[in-house]
């Protein structure tokens, strides 16, 4: 079966764009760079760009491009026995493509009542007990019942992301890119020509931009400067080598890389542009110091932004245009995650598109039920906290480790070079093999010692060790299981 190609060199840079713009850019990246030394941030996050983020998205979409396939079967391809790569990048994609849109039915939610802010004067009682119904003896493994509320808009982020991968990569996945990109672009642009005109909106910008160069020796900064590149860019965990398999043979991998690359970071900047501006507005307007209304994650998406549109000149446009600029940036991610599933089973099973789109929806759609209930909020909580800290980190790794030590990097090397404008040098093979892993282990074992001294948020030692540890586990042994039975197919096949 031929496989599908993207309509256009647009349509893919779109798609890929869309599928780094998440969330992530607009809720974690400002508090990232306010935190770790404000603009003097931008050094070490751009030397985690050019030495992390650009090398290995120009490796996936030469590998993605090269062995035309979803992650297991590049890595197969690449070698049968590292096959189980592939599937444990599956997982932790259909693992966070299950929580994510969770989070897409929330900001849908706020979306509808951002014309009247119904959320009211309290935003964040509003949030965590009148619409998540969060309640005092929830914990993640007793998640209480489903909430109908949540449930129906959660529906509605599967719907559209059914309906774009089961028509196709042309047909759906490019078309809803090529609307919803430029949209979101519009959208958060009109936000910022409004927001740093308000009282108070320079001062949060000051806020962002002022730059504390001593903490430049900080290792922890770079440390957070290179978890943000690999957070931010959908690399290691699938997505970009699904994407980048439809890409027809002669295409410019190392233009479009540097491209996907720089547009996502460029958007990162300018969301902390809208968000500061938001906060110094708010601080000036209720008489606070700005470090009392600084706020990441969730709180600041759906508690402190609420509580600023409430202060805001016409909130019922103002906030309807920021809660659908964050649905567009969710369901733009959620599609390629979904894909990256999709795509893997349509090689491994040779299923159409439609059946496997069919079947990777509806089974998502049911597990996500799991975060519309009372629980819901600790449950993804703390599976996104093992997936992005521990597991997807391990994949970059385990990636990097077999791309530059076990298999013959310099075929990568030449590959996009060929295909490409311009070509890159050695500084691709130091990035991959030296410069990415040192930072990434440093990292992954920071993250695994504090896990294992202080816990995480205060969970229960036997709810981390389950929902925890013990799915990463289970991931790894059903990835290693598969490739098993693959590696016994062929050895019958050969006899």
């Amino acid at each position: 079966m031929k496989r599908e190609q993207w309509g256009s060199r647009a349509g893919f840079i779109l798609a890929a764009v869309g599928s780094a713009i998440g969330l992530g850019n607009i809720w974690r990246f400002p508090y990232m760079a306010y935190e770790n030394g404000g603009g003097a941030f931008f050094i070490p996050y751009l030397f985690a760009m050019l030495t992390a983020g650009i090398p290995f998205m120009i490796m996936e979409f030469g590998m993605g491009q090269k062995y035309k396939g979803s992650a297991p079967r590049v890595f197969a391809k690449l070698n049968q026995k590292y096959e189980w790569l592939g599937w444990f990048q599956i997982s932790i994609v259909t693992i966070i493509g299950i929580y994510y849109v969770a989070v897409i039915g929330w900001a849908i939610s706020y979306f509808s009542m951002s014309f009247t802010q119904s959320w009211g004067t309290d935003t964040n009682a509003f949030f965590f007990s009148d619409y998540l119904q969060l309640g005092s003896d929830n914990s993640p493994s007793k998640l209480g019942s489903i909430q109908w509320h949540i449930a129906i808009p959660i529906t509605i982020a599967w719907a559209v992301t059914f309906a774009a991968i089961f028509t196709g990569i042309k047909g759906g996945i490019e078309r809803a890119t090529k609307i919803m990109m430029p949209l979101l672009f519009l959208m958060v642009i009109a936000l910022i020509a409004r927001m740093v005109f308000l009282p108070g909106a320079l001062d949060g910008l000051n806020y962002l931009f002022q730059p504390d160069f001593s903490k430049i020796a900080d290792l922890k900064v770079w440390s957070a400067a290179y978890g943000q590149i690999f957070f931010t860019l959908s690399v290691g965990f699938a997505i970009m080598l699904a994407y980048s398999s439809y890409l027809p043979d002669d295409s410019d991998i190392n233009n479009n890389a540097f491209m996907t690359v720089l547009i996502n970071c460029g958007f990162s900047i300018v969301a902390g542009i809208l968000i500061f501006s938001i906060l110094g507005y708010m601080a000036h307007e209720q008489a606070k110091p700005l470090t009392e209304v600084v706020t990441s994650g969730v709180g600041l998406a759906f508690v402190t932004i609420p509580a600023a549109i409430n202060l805001l000149p016409a909130p019922y446009i103002l906030g309807p245009i920021f809660f659908f600029a964050l649905v567009i940036a969710g369901l733009s991610s959620h599609l390629s995650i979904i894909e990256a599933s999709t795509s893997a089973f349509m090689d491994k099973l040779n299923w159409s598109r439609r059946k496997a789109a069919s079947v990777v929806c509806s089974v998502g759609f049911i597990a996500s039920m799991a975060f519309a209930t009372n629980g819901g909020l600790l449950l993804l909580d703390l599976v996104d906290y093992f997936i992005n800290n521990i597991a997807l980190l391990s994949s970059c790794i385990i990636e990097l480790i077999i791309m530059g030590w076990l298999v013959k990097l310099t075929v990568i090397h030449k590959h996009v070079n060929k295909l490409s404008e311009f070509t890159v040098g050695q500084w691709f093979e130091v990035c991959i093999r030296y410069i990415s892993p040192a930072f990434l282990i440093v990292i992954l074992g920071t993250n695994i010692k504090n896990t294992l001294t202080d816990g995480y948020g205060g969970y229960a030692q036997s709810d981390l060790l389950i929902l925890g540890w013990g799915v990463i586990a289970a991931m790894l042994v059903i990835a290693i299981v598969i490739n098993k039975t693959s590696s016994n197919l062929e050895l019958i096949k050969e006899v």
